[in-house]
This record gives C-alpha cells, sequence and structure tokens, in this order.
C-alpha cells in the first residue's frame, strides 16, 4: 500500500499485544496534513486494520532500541566505554576489535550517540523502530466484535519535524 502509492515509511515496529488477536503496528511516516489524511483514509480501508490512532494528537512516550557494532580495539575501547556511560547505553558483547552496544531511547538520544561513535568507526547497526504508548490513563485498546477472527493493526502516524 504505502510504495504503490508513494508514501515512505520511516519506523516500523510490529508486535502482538494483550490480546492475542490483535497485533499492533506502530509506524512513521511523514508529510503534509493531505498526505497524512491519505495515508490514515487508505489504512482504515483495510479489512484487517481494526483502528488507526495519529499518537502525535496527545501526549505519548516512544522509545526505540538500537544495537550498534563499533571498532573498539585497544586504542580505542576505552573512549567507546565512556561515551557508551555517559548515554546510559550498554555494551552486550565484546571481541577483539568491535563491541555491540545497547542503547534504548528516542531519536534524539540514539543519534547523538552514533555521531560521536561514527569517528571511531561504526561498522552496523539494527535499530528496532519505536514503540509508543499514551501518557497517563489513556489506552489504545479495540473492542473486536464477538466471533471476530484475524488479525487488527494499530497505527502510529506522525509527521516529520
Amino acid at each position: 500500500m504505502f510504495s504503490g502509492r508513494g508514501f515512505n515509511i520511516e519506523n516500523l515496529s510490529v508486535n502482538k499485544t494483550l490480546d492475542p488477536s490483535v497485533s499492533r503496528i506502530t509506524l512513521q511516516t511523514s508529510g503534509d496534513d493531505s498526505v497524512l489524511d491519505q495515508i490514515t483514509k487508505q489504512l482504515e480501508k483495510l479489512i484487517s486494520v481494526v483502528k488507526v490512532v495519529d499518537m502525535s494528537e496527545a501526549e505519548h512516550v516512544e522509545r526505540e532500541l538500537a544495537l550498534i557494532k563499533v571498532t573498539a580495539d585497544s586504542r580505542t575501547r576505552a573512549e567507546v566505554m565512556n561515551i557508551v556511560n555517559v548515554f546510559r547505553a550498554k555494551i552486550v558483547d565484546v571481541a577483539a576489535n568491535e563491541c555491540i552496544v545497547e542503547i534504548t531511547g528516542n531519536d534524539e538520544k540514539i543519534n547523538a550517540l552514533l555521531r560521536l561513535l561514527h569517528p571511531i568507526g561504526v561498522k552496523e547497526i539494527a535499530r528496532t523502530g519505536k514503540a509508543a504508548l499514551f501518557r497517563g490513563d489513556r489506552l489504545l485498546t479495540v473492542a473486536l466484535p464477538t466471533g471476530g477472527k484475524g488479525k487488527g493493526k494499530a497505527a502510529k502516524k506522525d509527521q516529520a519535524a
């Protein structure tokens, strides 16, 4: 649906919910209001979509996990460890010439860490996509019709700043 209409997915995360018959998709895309409205309308037309919610309309918490393989030989290992500690990240694997760093946070935090690690030597990056929840007592839940089968989806869309 996205590529066929020229929409770009910037971030995507999928997982099961408390209801095993419903999956939650959190996606981030960008565009002006008309593009975002069109994306919402297209998603709502899909049979398996239960609910589409724009999480940017209310206060919410969003986080992403990143694993970063970085050069960490005898010359750079101490510098990498210092940078990792400043960001409250963790080194989760160490080899002779590299290590893997795990960081959880928002885009700004992850990108700031990457900017500092790139001059040392970032070899590989894997990012999970964002997970997001509304703040306070607001929930993103759906009531499925009785006898309802199939997987539903909830989507997050967000405008790029």
